[in-house]
């Protein structure tokens, strides 16, 4: 049961993230893009990557609440999961998260697929009920809505750096349809904000729930996991860093930066699978 929860968290992290990333950064960095037959078709792509991305979000969704529900009540009915649904936290949360995951699905398979405000908001409604699940509501009060909201802000951060990333990966699939260049610059320069913001809210995060800067025994549960998601972030920022310095002569080295960003975004899916084992693990406490 704990090794599929923590598989279905990472799917269900995981395609929430690009949803949302994706959303996000197509404007941004094709705003400057002359509307060409390339351009559709990237857009065609992006459409169906989504519906598909939000079709796979729904059904683990729904594999995540039965999980949780089995592992709740000790048994997978009716009543237990109406009890669940309407008597626990984790239930009331989810049950808005799953009207918002719907709602997206219809919304990608309708005319309104092409209003870009309802598919942020609904994409960004989803991502935001992912907060209060797990560690996030570990706190009561003002620190807990506290708490909720830097989860708020890292998952944003998170999100529309992976989701960026996806769509950097089909733009340098298909590069002599775009400008390279200037979209590798526009990607690198709101980075940079994304970063700090993923930093601080990661470093906020680690404090409030172990009490420390850094859990111990290092090399043990949720220190040993925290430390491999922030090894996979940094070398994310590695890559990063040195997509960043190509960006110069990216039109010689195109199968060269093709693969940098294509790893960069490897990682971070890997990062995601650590984040979901964390969400599983009690946080350990300096002194205890």
């Amino acid at each position: 049961m704990s090794s599929a929860l923590v598989l279905c968290r990472f799917l269900h992290f995981t395609v929430v993230l690009m949803l949302f990333g994706a959303c996000v950064f197509r404007p941004l960095l094709l705003r400057h893009e002359p509307l060409t037959q390339a351009l559709a078709a990237l857009d065609q792509r992006l459409a169906g990557l989504s519906r598909l991305l939000a079709g796979f979000a729904l059904f683990t969704g729904v594999c995540w609440l039965l999980l949780i529900t089995a592992s709740m009540a000790g048994s997978l009915d009716g009543p237990s999961l109406r009890l669940v649904l309407s008597n626990t936290f984790f239930g009331q949360v989810w049950s808005w998260h799953l009207l918002f995951n719907v709602l997206l699905l219809a919304c990608l398979l309708s005319p309104l697929k092409n209003l870009f405000t309802l598919r942020l908001g609904l994409s960004s409604l989803l991502l935001f009920t992912l907060a209060p699940v797990g560690h996030g509501a570990m706190l009561d009060g003002l620190s807990g809505q506290l708490l909720i909201l830097n989860q708020v802000i890292h998952l944003t951060c998170v999100g529309a750096w992976l989701g960026g990333l996806m769509l950097l990966v089909m733009i340098l699939l298909r590069p002599a349809s775009h400008a390279v260049g200037p979209i590798l610059q526009r990607f690198s320069g709101i980075g940079y904000g994304l970063v700090a913001g993923l930093l601080v809210t990661g470093l906020i995060n680690v404090r409030v729930l172990t009490g420390a800067f850094w859990p111990t025994p290092l090399l043990s549960g949720f220190a040993l996991i925290l430390l491999i998601k922030v090894l996979l972030v940094s070398a994310m920022l590695g890559l990063a860093l040195f997509n960043r310095l190509s960006v110069k002569d990216c039109e010689q080295h195109l199968s060269t930066l093709r693969i940098s960003v294509m790893l960069e975004w490897l990682l971070g899916v890997a990062a995601v699978a650590a984040v979901s084992l964390l969400g599983t693990l009690p946080p350990m406490v300096t002194g205890n």
